[in-house]
């Protein structure tokens, strides 16, 4: 035996499948690339030193950690169609005298091979782009280009040992699936599953429910932080019902039709109904994975997009002023001198102040029974029972708007900033109060106005009942009303900056413990945090239509060396060759698209979810969001159907 064996026959093996060996190298050439491009803008040291870039850091790590994981899964799916098409030939070697542990030897190179050509590749594909992937995320954060090049050498040996980790527990699932196989099973390892597969009706059962029960979750969640918790069991029930319906559903469904004469015993649904019962069965898995995979792509893309876009929107809605200070456990007195200090510092150095509104008010979370509010802190309740209620004396309200309403001790005003109270009485904390007049508008915190719950504005009387319905054990340790100011200024985003960071200053002089904050200074932070989910989103949206793309791929590969075989058959019993290819090709189409039409199915029912998940980051522009999606379907679509067109002329080739 040649010395160099061993190493000659995994090449030529390698060569010789090249069809199917190419895309998997090329596969993971580019997941070993974009793993190593998120930990390098993750660790970058120049991100500290942007607004908001703390808050950036964590979603490209929380991007890493998601490309790791979806690479150990990813690349020992993919590799299981490799050793599916090799086990025959394996098999073939088996027979001929090579024992397991020289097939072990070849696989061995192969492996490493691959391997080897794919992490380097892979690194010096990553270290390349890096810098590119850099200024385009910059681009995105509305950031100032950085000069310079550098190479991560933690990422790149981070990179090198999580990959090597993965190519060996796929050779080692190599050995297992050799060690465990006879020659015989091995050489019908390509025919395996041509059984016709039985009717599972617990697990059809199964899949309808899971998915009415995730279609449902989203369909009946109201409360924005209902929907943060009940979106993943929702996504988790739509995926088992996914996977349920499509490994067992469908051939529940096409025997039910094989079952009806009229219908089965005709020439197109006699053949069609047949053969998709067999290639249902052999390509479940992958559609349900395909469809799954799709509705990630088209929910990632079409959100992020969407955030990004609609970051105006999100900042207005939270900055009515330029301008905001909010305090708790504030004095009449130091409320006043605050006010004071702030209008002398803005008029002293900067443009001044204008669009004035200042306030103290109590706040604090309630549960809401129609019209009764009860103390809503530390209990475990349901989501949508929460609100937000804010107690405004007569005096602070009638200064915002030089007014001069007078109230009783019983009466009330009410402003509805989320929510429905229809009753013209309520009951706060057990006092009961006349809705003396509802109010259209109130100049009210940014903040508060863009809160996920809902919210009520309450003008009473004066502080003692604000007293009266709170009590000693919602005051607690704040004796004082919390405070609130706001005004819009001309100064530039870098003075706005400045401004706010002085107004701080004075803050902590007056030993008042708040926060002021600028639109400018948030706008930094929002492109940071919005920007970099549409980063995340595009990458992982692009790792997900790889996957994608090569399932296809090789599931066109599978079909056509299985439908090989059945269209000599065909032809055997009579068929025409243009029959057959008709017949064969609508089996196909309908294998191919129902994925995407199940995806879009599914982004159908969640669309109201996602809507309310939204609402937390502040976006409430619905017909935006609509606009996203739709295109995002649009151009996903076509970008399938292209695939498709590719992949099926392999199909054909295969099959002719």
């Amino acid at each position: 035996m040649s010395k160099m064996f061993y190493q000659k026959l995994a090449l030529m093996n390698i060569k010789r499948n090249g069809k199917t060996y190419f895309p998997y190298i090329v596969t993971c050439m580019s997941t070993i690339m974009m793993f190593y491009i998120m930990h390098f803008l993750s660790v970058d040291k120049g991100l500290n030193q942007m607004s908001g870039g703390a808050s950036l850091k964590i979603i490209l790590q929380l991007g890493t950690y998601v490309i790791g994981f979806f690479s150990v899964i990813f690349l020992f799916y993919t590799n299981s169609f490799l050793i599916k098409r090799r086990k025959k030939e394996l098999g073939l070697y088996n027979i001929l005298g090579m024992e397991k542990r020289h097939i072990a030897k070849v696989l061995f190179w192969e492996n490493l091979f691959v391997s080897f050509v794919s992490i380097i590749m892979g690194l010096l594909w990553g270290i390349a782009l890096s810098k590119l992937m850099f200024l385009i995320l910059l681009k995105i954060l509305n950031f100032d280009v950085v000069m310079g090049f550098s190479i991560s050498y933690p990422s790149l040996l981070k990179t090198a040992l999580l990959f090597v980790a993965i190519f060996g527990l796929i050779f080692m699932n190599h050995l297992r699936q050799i060690h465990l196989s006879k020659p015989i099973e091995l050489l019908k390892g390509g025919q395996v599953g041509e059984k016709e597969p039985k009717t599972k009706w617990l697990l059809t059962l199964t899949g309808i429910l899971s998915l009415s029960a995730g279609y449902y979750i989203s369909l009946n969640t109201e409360s924005p932080l209902a929907a943060l918790y009940m979106f993943f069991v929702a996504v988790i029930l739509v995926m088992i019902g996914t996977y349920a319906l499509f490994t067992a559903g469908s051939t529940a469904l096409l025997k039910m039709l094989r079952k009806n004469k009229r219908y089965y015993y005709q020439t197109n649904h006699f053949i069609n109904v047949s053969g998709m019962i067999y290639r249902m069965k052999q390509n479940a898995v992958g559609l349900a994975n395909i469809c799954i995979l799709s509705t990630c792509i088209l929910v990632m893309v079409s959100t992020t997009v969407s955030i990004y876009i609609g970051m105006e929107d999100v900042l207005q809605s939270m900055f009515p002023r330029n301008i905001f200070i909010s305090a708790d456990n504030v004095s009449k007195e130091k409320a006043d001198m605050l006010s004071n200090n702030i209008r002398e510092i803005a008029e002293k150095n900067y443009s001044g102040v204008k669009n004035t509104v200042h306030y103290r008010s109590k706040n604090f979370i309630a549960l809401q029974n129609k019209n009764s509010f009860t103390d809503g802190r530390n209990k475990s309740i349901a989501l949508n029972n929460i609100c937000s209620v804010e107690l405004v004396p007569l005096s602070e309200y009638n200064n915002i708007g030089n007014k001069f309403i007078s109230l009783n001790e019983n009466e009330v005003l009410l402003y509805t900033g989320k929510g429905e109270l229809a009753d013209d009485s309520m009951k706060i904390l057990g006092n009961n109060f006349k809705i003396k007049k509802r109010l259209n508008s109130l100049s009210m915190n940014g903040i508060a106005s863009s809160e996920n719950t809902n919210s009520y504005f309450i003008v009473v009387r004066d502080e003692t009942i604000i007293e009266k319905i709170t009590g000693d054990e919602l005051n607690g340790s704040q004796s004082e009303l919390s405070y609130y100011y706001a005004f819009d200024t001309d100064s530039s985003a870098d003075l706005e900056m400045k401004l706010t960071s002085e107004i701080n200053e004075e803050m902590q002089k007056l030993s008042i413990e708040g926060r002021s904050i600028g639109l400018e200074e948030t706008r930094g932070s929002a492109y940071s945090i919005y920007g970099g989910l549409l980063f995340l989103g595009i990458i992982l949206g692009t790792l997900f239509v790889m996957a994608t793309v090569l399932i296809i791929y090789y599931k066109q590969i599978s079909e056509g060396y299985d439908d090989k075989e059945r269209f000599k058959i065909m032809q055997k019993v009579g068929m025409s060759k243009t029959e057959i290819k008709k017949s064969i090709s609508s089996q196909v189409l309908i294998v191919f698209f129902l994925p995407l039409v199940s995806a879009i199915i599914h982004i159908a029912f969640a669309f109201k979810v996602i809507v309310k998940l939204l609402a937390v980051l502040h976006l409430t522009n619905v017909p935006l969001f609509i606009q996203c999606t739709a295109g995002t379907i649009f151009v996903f679509a076509i970008f399938y159907a292209f695939v498709y067109i590719l992949t099926s002329r392999v199909y054909y080739r295969i099959v002719s």
